[in-house]
């Protein structure tokens, strides 16, 4: 009797394994709320300890007939490779979960509905970053609210390459930054039929497994003329007409600047005859302004490294200056000199700098980001020697905004917390509202609606007000992970992610007859 229970198995330890994983598991959701990523990382590595410690219990722990243990461990091991074999990781999400794809999954094809006039005339632009003033706003375009009655039309839909580019729009021309094998492309589209019409193709190639592969920054457009900043630093001037390159070099070899750890962001700003761009090369060529005609440098200031923040240019306690939020700072510069007017500590341990800073008034400014920093509102102050100040006026962890750039309306801050939609009074730095978890995706301010568009391909039509969270409609516009902001330019609506762009047309409200 004595050897048969010698002999029976011994389960003990392994629900003493799972008991702790599972508490672990609880400790990590009830304590994680302010960084949800580390959460996610802590439950994921937890689990493989788990799966690992079981393994270990089969064959060294367990008591059971060899014959069994050894049976059991190759079924497990089985079981991996056919997961291999069968299916792929495809980067993460925002919140750092691994994305499982079937190996063999095809690329979508080229979709065209046919309605939509070539020959039409598209008003309006959207030409740089985030919008006409590169503040996730398009004024002047009157949605209709009712989109079960009237819904988007699709234009047409088609793959792309890889990038977490945006699109640049005037009039029918929409310019992008692609990935294609080994090159970086810069590629300019027919608005209305998604035609490729020229594409400028250059060696350069970015790949991690975390941020995805791809070019980031997107093209800038003025005039006849196309900016653009590579992954790998590649800053170049091309013609919006035919693709052919004006000027270009190299961002960080000119300035002796590391490649950041999740590449090159900084889509090209345009300040009078400056385009103004984030090199973070050390020794005063942190932030640096070349003639926008012959890429002459003009100005460079400041010795802060790069992250991923575009420079914004804002007229702020009477001076215009340019901001741009750094690996330890948010910095401004002065418009002409690019000497260091201010500077404003901001460590979050390396994590992504990506959220534009927003001005709520003539001399404040939020700034926010994720991985449990949160947000805060700072005050600017003249110095009697020309410089300014920043000073704290509050602090929150309701707005950790990891990739989405909020946008401020009539005494609040609506955007994504750590993918959830919230509301901010700015006065108080308190939250009025959070609701729904719509993951890190974008947004655009169009007069009192908002478009929201969602981490999984949705977008959104909502009404901003700090009352309560109102979602007027919504439609599945992408699939995959989204995370490029969109473009809206009149009626049309044109979005991408890292595998295929689309145009829909938006309902408009209708003018009175006479």
């Amino acid at each position: 009797m004595s050897n048969s229970k010698s002999n029976s198995p011994r389960w003990w330890p392994l629900i003493v394994i799972w008991v702790v994983i599972l508490g672990g598991w609880l400790y990590f959701i009830f304590t994680g709320e302010n960084d949800r990523q580390v959460m996610i990382m802590a439950i994921i590595g937890t689990g493989f300890v788990g799966v690992a410690l079981s393994v270990m219990w089969l064959l060294a722990l367990s008591r059971m007939a060899w014959k069994i243990r050894l049976k059991g461990f190759g079924a497990f091991v089985l079981f991996m490779l056919l997961m291999v074999g069968l299916f792929r990781i495809e980067g993460v999400t925002g919140d750092l979960i691994p994305i499982v794809k079937f190996r063999w999954s095809a690329a979508g094809e080229k979709v065209a509905t046919g309605m939509a006039d070539e020959s039409e005339l598209v008003q309006g632009s959207y030409p740089q970053f985030l919008g006409p003033n590169r503040d996730t706003r398009q004024p002047g375009i009157p949605l209709d609210r009712d989109w079960e009655t009237n819904p988007p039309q699709l234009i047409w839909k088609q793959p792309i390459g890889e990038a977490w580019s945006a699109f640049s729009v005037v009039g029918n021309r929409a310019v992008t930054q692609e990935q294609d094998g080994e090159d970086e492309l810069v590629v300019c589209y027919e608005l209305l039929t998604g035609n490729k019409l020229w594409e400028h193709r250059y060696p350069a190639r970015y790949d991690n497994p975390l941020g995805g592969i791809g070019p980031r920054a997107t093209p800038t457009i003025e005039e006849n003329r196309v900016y653009a900043l590579g992954a790998m630093g590649d800053l170049m001037l091309l013609d919006l007409e035919t693709g052919e390159k004006q000027w270009g070099f190299n961002l960080l070899e000119k300035h002796q600047a590391k490649l950041p750890e999740w590449a090159m962001a900084s889509s090209p700003l345009i300040e009078g005859d400056l385009v103004i761009v984030s090199a973070g090369g050390r020794n005063g060529d942190s932030l640096v302004a070349y003639n926008k005609h012959n890429g002459d440098l003009v100005w460079s200031g400041g010795s802060d490294r790069a992250h991923w923040s575009a420079p914004v240019v804002y007229d702020i306690a009477g001076k215009r200056q340019v901001l741009i939020f750094n690996h330890s700072a948010l910095f401004a510069h002065d418009v002409t000199y690019g000497s260091v007017l201010w500077q404003y500590e901001w460590d979050t341990d390396g994590m992504p700098h990506v959220a534009i800073p927003v001005p709520v008034g003539d001399d404040r400014i939020v700034l926010s980001s994720g991985y449990g920093k949160g947000a805060e509102m700072i005050q600017i102050t003249s110095k009697d020697d020309g410089n300014q100040e920043a000073e704290r006026i509050w602090r929150t962890l309701h707005l950790k905004a990891k990739f989405n750039n909020y946008v401020f309306k009539d005494g609040y801050i609506y955007g994504l917390d750590d993918g959830m939609f919230t509301c901010i009074d700015v006065e108080k730095g308190r939250r009025a509202w959070k609701k729904g978890r719509y993951g890190h995706g974008q947004n655009i301010l169009v007069g009192d609606l908002m478009l929201l568009t969602t981490e999984r391909g949705e977008v959104l039509l909502t009404e901003p007000v700090p009352e309560e969270p109102r979602i007027l409609g919504s439609f599945q516009a992408l699939e995959g992970k989204s995370w490029n902001p969109p473009a809206l330019v009149g009626e049309y609506l044109l979005l991408r992610n890292h595998l295929e762009a689309a145009l829909y047309r938006l309902p408009l409200v209708k003018e009175p007859n006479g």
